[in-house]
């Protein structure tokens, strides 16, 4: 009995209080859907669209400026290693590395005969001359090679074709040049069945290699002449590389997953056997191993990685900031609304869900609006500037995905601030 009595003067109380002034908040009502409701989708979606334009533009220019860094990196070779002639002491002066001819073209047939763990091993002979074709000349480094040295580099023919095993063995006078000389020497002539001459020596251009760019040095590596190793050991460099057979170079690729230290290590150790090298006699040669770039290009990626998401984590925290006071001032500007809502039977789940549902949509709304402009800052980057970008549908999932969840989660206190008002105070807030 107490407890209605307790209850009627509560419930008169709520309806006289409703019935007085239904009429002002059905005209705030009113106001708030036109104006409040408006600024309140307006801001909160262009807060959101700021969010994933941001962070679209970040991901698709930052995964392209990756993408980059790895194929100059890949344009070095894969799993690669170089081995180079040691030194030669005359008179008590030390030579440096390559002075000794230590090294020949049967060294590098044995590492990839006799150990699995190789790929292929390419010798080469390397020098330097005047390429010379009609009135135009121009110097260029020429390496003599073998078929292997191309799949050592990952290098292929952008037109043309490779040495033939007939030019291999009799010093056939046949060549295969890079973007730079062909450029250089034929301009927008088709360099293909050219003759050119190499220090005087008349070569055919059978092959224009695909462009590579520069080396880790600032080299260019398009600014070559490759020939058959026995062409070049015995028409262009002769006695000037020491006895037939010897090399100035090796390259060696290991097989994918294989790990670089053991390969290098059975390297050295069949190398000093053929050499007949003592226990505690030095190398007589060099051997480089690239994974040291390799391990800077993925540490460099990581930082990189790490650095575009703390801008984009500064941005999702300024933009949530941006969204909880949006929200924040659309939940005061709506405290008689959702008094009205509780005097009539609304509980305080239904006014969380309102919110939250309003928070949702517009954080998809900006983000779908944000994806398009992202997109667009990108292609603007791509086309003016010339950057290299990557779109990824993954990566724009992920951003808008983390976006709406910023949304939400900053959008949950204003909800709960307002799912937590008492009917009474509600109704009486100015």
């Amino acid at each position: 009995m107490s407890k209605n009595i307790l209850k009627a003067p509560m419930l008169n109380t709520v309806t006289r209080w409703v019935n007085e002034d239904i009429g002002q908040i059905t005209d705030s009502l009113v106001s708030i859907d036109n104006s409040g409701n408006l600024a309140t989708l307006g801001s909160v979606t262009t807060s959101q669209l700021k969010i994933d334009a941001n962070n679209n533009f970040l991901n698709f220019v930052g995964s392209g400026a990756q993408a980059k860094v790895k194929e100059q990196i890949a344009g070095l070779g894969s799993n690669l290693m170089i081995l180079w002639p040691g030194s030669v002491t005359t008179t008590g002066v030390r030579g440096g590395t390559g002075t000794a001819q230590t090294l020949v073209e049967d060294d590098a047939w044995a590492v990839m005969r006799e150990l699995p763990e190789i790929q292929v091993a390419a010798p080469t002979q390397r020098g330097s001359g005047q390429i010379v074709w009609g009135n135009t000349n121009w110097l260029a480094a020429i390496v003599g090679a073998t078929p292997e040295y191309f799949e050592a580099r990952d290098w292929n023919l952008v037109s043309g074709r490779m040495f033939e095993f007939g030019e291999l063995s009799s010093s056939g006078k046949v060549a295969i040049i890079g973007q730079t000389v062909a450029r250089e020497l034929f301009g927008e002539t088709d360099p293909i069945d050219q003759i050119i001459r190499v220090r005087g020596v008349p070569f055919t251009v059978i092959g224009l290699l695909e462009r590579k760019g520069q080396s880790m040095m600032g080299q260019d590596q398009d600014d070559i002449v490759v020939m058959p190793l026995s062409t070049a050991r015995n028409k262009i460099f002769g006695a000037l590389q020491g006895r037939i057979g010897r090399v100035s170079s090796i390259f060696i690729k290991a097989r994918d997953g294989v790990d670089m230290k053991d390969a290098e290590d059975k390297v050295r150790d069949l190398l000093r056997q053929r050499h007949r090298l003592g226990l505690n006699a030095p190398d007589d040669f060099s051997l480089r191993n690239l994974t040291e770039i390799l391990q800077a290009q993925e540490a460099a990626s990581q930082v990189m990685s790490i650095l575009l998401a703390a801008v984009a984590s500064v941005s999702l925290l300024v933009g949530g900031i941006g969204i909880m006071n949006i929200m924040l001032v659309s939940v005061t500007e709506r405290t008689r609304e959702i008094g009205l809502r509780l005097a009539v039977g609304a509980r305080g789940k239904d006014i969380l869900s309102q919110f939250l549902v309003e928070a949702i949509t517009l954080s998809t709304i900006g983000g779908v609006l944000g994806i398009l402009l992202g997109a667009f800052g990108t292609w603007l980057v791509a086309t003016l500037a010339g950057w290299r970008v990557e779109l990824s549908i993954l990566s724009i999932f992920l951003a808008v995905g983390f976006s709406a969840m910023i949304g939400i989660f900053f959008g949950y206190y204003p909800a709960r601030k307002a799912a937590a008002m008492q009917p009474i105070q509600a109704l009486r807030y100015e």
